[in-house]
C-alpha cells in the first residue's frame, strides 16, 4: 500500500519530465494551446498564490463548477500543493444543487464560469464564499489571468496520506447524490496502479472527453499520466461527430469512455472517416456485439472493458481475454480481492448467477475514506473484517465457472420477468442495436401477470423517419429472450442523462 501522496507524485514527476509534454488543450473553437509539465508548475505556483489569497490553506475546501478546461486541472493541483481538497462539480448544477452542494461542504472559495455566474452566486447567496468568475479557456491561467493574484506558491504546504484531497458527488442516478471522501493516498495509490495496469510510458497520451468532475477522467487518465510523465489531451466538450478527428489531430494514443458515448460516435461519425491507430481504449458498462466491432475497427484496437466506481478508486477488474470481448468486465487485478455474494449476503453466488459485487481493501487507500458526514451510510456499504474492509458496491456481476466477471447492473437494474430475472443494462445494449435506434432507455413496469415487465422508451436515429413499434417488435423477437423483450415501445426527442451519458431511469416513469 502507497504511503505517498497525490502531491508528492505531481512534484517528483515535474523534476524528472520537466520538458515533457503535460496538457494538450481544445477549445470549443478549435484553438490548441498546450503546456510542458515545468511550464504548468509555474501555473500551479500561481494558481495555489491566488488560492491562498482567497482565504485557502491546509483543510480548506474548494468548490469548482468548471467545463473541462485548464483552469480546472491547475485548480486541482493548486489545492494539493496547499493541503486543501477540491470539491469538483457538474458545471451545469442549477442554483438550488449548488446550494444544497455548498451548505454540505462550506467552501472557503468557489470557482464558475462566467457565463453560468448568475445562476453559481444565487445557490452561494447564502454563505460567504468566495466566487471566482473564469472564461474555461487558456487564458484563465496566463500570467495576467484571474488565477494569477498573489504571490506565487513554490514551496507545497506538507501534507500526509490520509489528509482529504478531494470530495466527488456520485451522479444521482437513483437517489439523493453521496458526497465521496478520497484522500491524498487514494490519488497516489490510483495515479501509480492505473499507468501499471495500463502499462503507461512517457511517451503516450490520453484522450480526456468526459468531464473532469467526474472520476473516470480524474482516475483512469490524468493522474497515471502524473505518475510516469505523459500527457493528456482535454477537449472542452465531447463531440461525437469530432471524436475520432480530433483524436488524429491531437495525437492520441489512449482513450477512456463509456458505452453511450461510444454508440453517438458511431451514430455521428462520417461513413467515410479513416479509423485511428490506438493503442488502448478503457470503455464501461457493455456494448453489443455489433457496436462493440464497429468502434474496434474505427478506434484501430479492441476497446477493454473495465470495472470501477468512484469509491473503488482504482479499477477492480477488466477484461483479459484473447481476443477481448464485448460483454465481460474480466477478473480482478493483481492485489485486488472481490467477492460474488448471493442474494441477501447469504454466501457465494453460484457460477453465471447475478451477486452483489463486494470489493476488500483499505479506506482511504485502495477504497474511498467514507462518505461525507454520514455515518449511516458508510457503515452499511463498509464491513470491517479480519482481512480488511469490504465494501459493498451496489452493483450486480456474474462469474462463471472460470472466474470471470460480467456486468449485470445495479441492484435496482435486475427484474424478475415471471420469475426470470432480467437486466434492464443489458436489454438497453441489445436495442440500441436495432435498426433506426439511437439511444434507448428501458425501465419496469407492473404487470398483473408476470408482476413486471420491460418498457422502452427509445430515441430514433432519423426523427424524421423514427422505428415503428411494430418493426422493434419483431427485431426483439428475433433478438431477445421472451422474458427481455420489451411490451411497450416509447418514442422520445432524448433521454435523461448524466454527464457521462449513465442513464437516469427515474425520469422515465413506466406509466408516462
Amino acid at each position: 500500500m502507497t504511503t505517498e501522496t497525490f502531491q508528492s507524485i505531481w512534484d517528483s514527476t515535474v523534476r524528472e519530465h520537466t520538458d515533457n509534454s503535460f496538457l494538450v488543450f481544445r477549445s470549443e473553437s478549435g484553438s490548441v494551446s498546450d503546456w510542458t509539465y515545468g511550464e504548468f508548475d509555474t501555473v500551479v505556483a500561481r494558481t495555489a498564490g491566488a488560492l491562498r489569497e482567497a482565504g485557502v490553506g491546509p483543510g480548506s475546501p474548494v468548490h469548482v463548477a468548471l467545463r473541462n478546461c485548464p483552469a480546472f486541472v491547475a485548480l486541482w493541483l493548486a489545492a494539493a500543493r496547499l493541503g486543501a481538497w477540491l470539491v469538483p462539480v457538474d458545471p451545469a448544477s442549477a442554483a438550488r444543487d449548488v446550494a444544497s452542494q455548498i451548505r454540505r461542504v462550506r467552501p472557503v472559495l468557489g470557482v464558475c464560469a462566467a457565463d453560468r455566474a448568475a445562476a453559481y452566486k444565487e445557490g452561494a447567496a447564502e454563505t460567504a464564499t468566495v466566487v471566482i468568475e473564469l472564461a474555461e479557456d487558456a487564458s484563465d491561467i496566463s500570467a495576467e489571468g484571474p488565477l494569477a493574484a498573489g504571490t506565487p506558491v513554490e514551496k507545497p504546504n506538507p501534507v500526509k496520506p490520509f489528509d482529504r484531497a478531494a470530495v466527488m458527488f456520485t451522479s444521482g442516478t437513483t437517489s439523493e447524490p453521496k458526497g465521496v471522501v478520497l484522500t491524498q493516498a487514494n490519488y497516489a495509490h490510483v495515479a501509480e496502479t492505473m499507468a501499471k495496469v495500463t502499462r503507461l510510458q512517457s511517451q503516450h497520451r490520453w484522450h480526456v472527453t468526459l468531464p473532469l468532475f467526474h472520476a473516470n477522467a480524474q482516475y483512469y487518465c490524468f493522474a497515471p499520466a502524473i505518475a510516469v510523465g505523459a500527457s493528456v489531451a482535454l477537449s472542452a466538450a465531447f463531440s461525437a461527430s469530432g471524436w475520432v478527428s480530433h483524436a488524429r489531430e491531437l495525437g492520441v494514443t489512449h482513450a477512456s469512455l463509456f458505452a453511450a458515448p461510444i454508440r453517438m460516435i458511431l451514430a455521428r461519425c462520417a461513413p467515410d472517416e479513416q479509423p485511428l491507430n490506438l493503442e488502448h481504449i478503457w470503455f464501461a458498462q457493455s456494448l453489443g456485439a455489433e457496436h462493440y466491432e464497429q468502434f474496434a475497427q474505427l478506434a484501430g484496437t479492441r476497446p477493454r472493458q473495465l470495472y470501477g466506481m468512484t469509491e473503488t478508486v482504482a479499477i477492480v477488474c477488466a477484461d483479459t481475454s484473447d481476443p477481448l470481448g464485448h460483454d465481460v468486465i474480466g477478473t480482478p487485478l493483481p492485489g485486488r480481492r472481490a467477492l460474488v455474494c448471493a442474494p441477501g449476503g447469504s454466501g457465494i453466488a453460484a457460477p453465471d448467477e447475478p451477486g452483489e459485487l463486494r470489493v476488500l481493501g483499505t479506506p482511504g487507500v485502495d477504497l474511498f475514506s467514507g462518505y461525507l458526514d454520514d455515518e449511516q451510510t458508510t457503515a452499511e456499504a463498509f464491513r470491517h473484517t479480519e482481512e480488511g474492509t469490504w465494501f459493498a458496491t451496489g452493483d450486480l456481476v456474474s462469474a462463471n465457472i472460470d472466474g470471470v466477471l460480467r456486468f449485470v447492473g445495479r441492484v435496482d437494474d435486475v427484474i424478475k420477468v415471471s420469475g426470470e430475472n432480467v437486466s434492464l443494462t443489458e436489454v438497453e445494449a441489445a436495442v440500441a442495436q436495432a435498426p433506426g435506434v439511437l439511444e434507448v432507455a428501458v425501465v419496469a413496469q407492473p404487470d398483473p401477470m408476470r408482476d413486471v415487465v420491460p418498457v422502452a422508451y427509445v430515441v430514433a436515429r432519423d426523427p424524421h423517419n423514427p422505428p415503428h413499434a411494430d418493426d422493434l417488435t419483431e427485431w426483439a423477437s428475433h433478438n431477445l429472450s421472451p422474458a427481455a423483450r420489451p411490451r411497450q415501445w416509447n418514442l422520445i426527442d432524448e433521454l435523461p442523462r448524466t454527464s457521462v451519458g449513465k442513464i437516469r431511469r427515474f425520469r422515465l416513469p413506466a406509466d408516462q
